[in-house]
């Protein structure tokens, strides 16, 4: 990471604190690695990106109904899908320092710096004995890998390495009142089990026809031994999933539909397209016929925003065969039962949440010849602003904060809104463009006389006057969803 790209990180991250929007969890207790909490502006923020989710996948599909269920399951669900014996991470120690690692980022990162040193030869080289490692599951290998490069720990400086393991990223707990006889379950590492259990819960009562679909937003849990990257990496994070049922053979021409669909989403966003690409992936997991990721890049590179994955009939088949129950579907069209094939796409809504942030926060310059100013500015989508519009009365005196009040118990009913009548008027919206709220309205002495008002928008800061009367429609179509979703019809 470059010093320009780590001050920008730096900045995210710091903004993100000091405005309310992300704070370490437990912080008058020093945090918790790899926890954090979202603060009053950040709540709001994920709030949007989820309803921007659900309108699109839910709203927008007549054939996709959404669910929300259980983070605890039966263990014989984890035992299925294949987490208890197979969902791990290889991990290495450094004797030294005592800080554990995982073996594949390690040869990623030395990758990166092949790259930037203009070695590409090396990098290449190097991806391909990665990816043959853990195609192979090769653990000794992956070990010579990083001795053949000389990587050092980050810490200690040292090549003092241990053998490679594998580290199962689930957390167990016990079910029931008493320890003897109390029942182990796990904190879902994923949310997609429960849409695979519920399959024909919903096909029946939702007389579902395939190809169907059925979303879900929830929270899972992974004990992540490598966390970093703020938010990218944590133990307790959220995820946004679709899972697709199709007819068998059909798969892969739902897997690039929705290959192409999910990037047009993120691009809806107004983010820049340079900053997207696909990474098809060299290695499956056990479930997968295919699989790729759509990376955005963050100022430490680009890193895996949302995973598509043609599953198979995996899922299905695994928890028909330990359940004993039947997960197949008669298809009238072709007079055949069958268990369907899965087209899976997920999202990490805290990734998402980053990615938002880092491409919403600008620094401009504002330095004129008589004077020098500048200022920071989130430049979210408008739907997606925690506050929609902020209040202000010119002044505290002359009946302006009962006009502003009035204003402002109008527009709350349908928008988050803010009111503010501290500091100067300049300042008040300089708070307002470091939050990210689309415009400002100010009430003056105007307002009073002809029952008009003062609209400051954020982006380019100019001002127009509207009427009152015509305050509730403006604000509504500024902050409509309908641009953004008919984007993706």
């Amino acid at each position: 990471m470059s010093k320009q790209t780590d001050d920008l990180f730096k900045s995210v991250v710091s903004h993100a604190k000091e405005y309310g929007f992300v704070f370490p969890s437990s912080e008058i207790y020093d945090g918790l690695s790899a926890v954090y909490d979202y603060g009053q502006l950040g709540a709001e923020l994920k709030n949007n990106l989820k309803t921007y989710w659900w309108k699109s996948m839910v709203q927008l599909n007549e054939n996709i109904v959404g669910i929300d269920s259980a983070i605890f399951m039966h263990p014989s669900v984890w035992k299925a899908s294949g987490h208890v014996d197979g969902f791990s991470d290889p991990m290495i120690d450094n004797k030294d320092s005592k800080k554990r690692y995982r073996a594949d980022q390690l040869i990623e990162d030395k990758i990166e710096r092949y790259q930037k040193d203009g070695k590409d030869d090396k990098a290449a080289a190097l991806q391909t004995d990665l990816d043959t490692a853990l195609n192979n599951d090769d653990l000794p290998r992956l070990k010579e890998i990083i001795e053949e490069h000389n990587i050092v720990c980050p810490i200690s400086g040292t090549k003092n390495w241990t053998d490679v393991r594998q580290f199962n990223l689930m957390f167990a707990t016990q079910m029931g009142a008493m320890a003897d006889g109390a029942e182990q379950v796990y904190l879902r590492p994923e949310t997609a089990q429960g849409i695979f259990v519920n399959f024909l819960n919903v096909q029946k009562t939702g007389r579902m026809k395939i190809p169907f679909g059925i979303a879900q937003i929830g929270k899972a849990f992974r004990n992540e031994v490598i966390a970093r990257q703020f938010i990218i990496r944590m133990r307790e994070f959220e995820q946004m999933e679709m899972q697709y049922f199709v007819r068998p053979g059909t798969e892969m021409e739902w897997y690039n539909k929705w290959k192409e669909t999910r990037l047009k989403w993120h691009l809806a966003l107004g983010f820049n397209a340079d900053n997207y690409r696909y990474h098809d992936h060299v290695k499956l997991a056990h479930y997968a016929n295919a699989a790729v990721d759509i990376e955005y890049n963050f100022p430490f590179g680009f890193k895996e925003v949302e995973g598509i994955h043609s599953r198979t009939d995996f899922d299905l088949k695994q928890h028909q065969e330990f359940s004993g129950k039947k997960l197949q579907y008669f298809d009238t069209e072709i007079n055949q039962n069958y268990v369907p094939y899965v087209i899976e796409t997920s999202i990490g809504l805290d990734r998402l949440f980053l990615t938002l942030l880092c491409n919403a926060l600008v620094h401009e310059d504002l330095s004129t010849e008589e004077r020098t100013d500048a200022r920071v500015v989130l430049k979210f989508p408008a739907p997606l602003a925690p506050v929609k519009a902020a209040i202000l009365p010119l002044t505290k005196k002359d009946g302006l904060p009962e006009k502003a009040r009035e204003i402002m118990a109008q527009l709350k009913l349908d928008h988050n809104v803010q009111y503010d009548e501290k500091d100067s008027i300049g300042k008040r919206y300089r708070r307002q463009d470091a939050i990210g709220t689309p415009i400002c309205i100010t009430v003056d002495h105007q307002t009073l006389e002809d029952n008009t008002l003062t609209i400051r928008h954020r982006d380019s800061m100019l001002q127009e006057r509207i009427a009152v009367a015509d305050l509730e429609k403006f604000v509504a179509d500024l902050v409509s969803w309908s641009p953004m979703l008919k984007q993706l019809i």
